[in-house]
């Protein structure tokens, strides 16, 4: 018998009632067995591979491409169904936008299309209470593809038990870039709460005290009883305050009162966390990536920390289903385990 044939009397058994029957069992019994153990909070998929399964097939890239928003159905409901509160997927990079026009417009129509679909018909996102968010460029998006766009995330915003991010267009680069804007903005132009506002002649004592300079004029500055009950607490503020003088803070022309802003010192890893794309979503704990390329590609570059676990399948995107994941999420769930029983011994020698 020739390949072809036996492939046809294969496919023809497994599209069969009874043998769908079975595999539909079959995988709810082994979701069901997934759920008992740890499950990942946060899981990315780099969806890669749909234009080369398209050409090893023989079929249109943009066909391709609507096989693998077929894929991307099948894998939201196996997450869901785990257990998984949080599903991040690239769904269009900004180097996108340098393919081809006519690849890129049929994209774009693509994913007006399915998202036409989701509002129609979102069984699946409201069976396991997700939400749609779009991460991205938005100002980028055409404006008959951002209304859908609108729609759908309006659709999907009273859904509060699991997420759905798509990021599209989208680089983290670009993401984190923002994350910095915005950071900046809000500790250059947001004033600090306080109770105590500094007194000016205090500023001066303090900025020439640090230069060593002590000039008699400071010296014979007579401090009034505030500005000497004030001076413990402006001690304990930092030099490297940005101080500006804002005009809804003063009361009066050569009034004391000055806006103080945040120390740039305070930023941290987790100020930058609240101004990403995702911010509020939990760690994420698993990264995938389609296709056989070992590489991030620009996604998720910032989330990805020392405890997200990444693999790289050699299965195309359009490939991808239970049987993919399963591996993926067998193998996470050793490492907690794993995990786990490291961590008693340390805990026991703390004790």
């Amino acid at each position: 018998m020739s390949d072809l044939y036996l492939s046809r009397i294969r496919n023809w058994f497994l599209s069969s009632p009874p043998a769908e029957w079975a595999i539909n069992r079959l995988r709810d019994t082994l979701i069901g067995s997934l759920s008992q153990g740890p499950i990942p909070g946060h899981v990315a998929f780099e969806m890669d591979g749909n234009r080369r399964y398209a050409r090893s097939h023989k079929i249109e890239t943009v066909e391709g491409h609507h096989l693998g928003f077929e894929a991307l159905a099948r894998v939201l409901e196996i997450c869901y169904k785990c257990g998984v509160k949080v599903v991040t997927v690239y769904a269009f990079s900004l180097e996108n936008f340098h393919r081809p026009k006519y690849e890129v417009d049929g994209l774009m129509q693509l994913a007006k299309v399915k998202l036409e679909q989701l509002i129609q018909h979102g069984e699946l996102l409201d069976r396991y209470g997700a939400s749609v968010k779009v991460l991205g460029r938005l100002d980028l998006i055409p404006p008959d593809v951002l209304e859908v766009v609108e729609r759908a995330v309006a659709a999907t915003s009273h859904n509060t038990t699991c997420v759905l991010n798509i990021c599209f267009p989208y680089t983290s680069r670009e993401e984190m870039t923002t994350a910095i804007r915005t950071t900046v903005e809000e500790y250059s132009t947001t004033p600090r709460p306080h109770s105590t506002p500094f007194s000016q002649s205090r500023i001066t004592q303090k900025i020439l005290s640090k230069q060593g300079d002590k000039p008699e004029s400071l010296e014979s500055i007579e401090e009034t009883p505030s500005q000497s009950d004030d001076q413990d607490q402006d001690d304990a503020v930092s030099t490297a305050t940005t101080l500006r003088s804002d005009p809804s803070t003063q009361k009066s022309e050569g009034s004391e009162n000055v806006a103080i802003y945040p120390n740039a010192e305070t930023i941290t890893p987790e100020t930058i966390d609240k101004h990403l794309y995702t911010a509020g979503c939990p760690p994420l704990d698993i990264f995938v990536r389609t296709s056989g390329v070992e590489r991030l590609s620009d996604f998720m570059l910032w989330q990805c920390h020392q405890d997200t676990h990444i693999f790289f399948l050699k299965c195309f995107w359009p490939e991808f289903d239970l049987w993919h994941f399963l591996p993926v999420l067998v193998e996470w769930q050793h490492r907690q385990k794993q995990k786990q029983r490291d961590e008693k011994p340390r805990r026991v020698k703390q004790a």
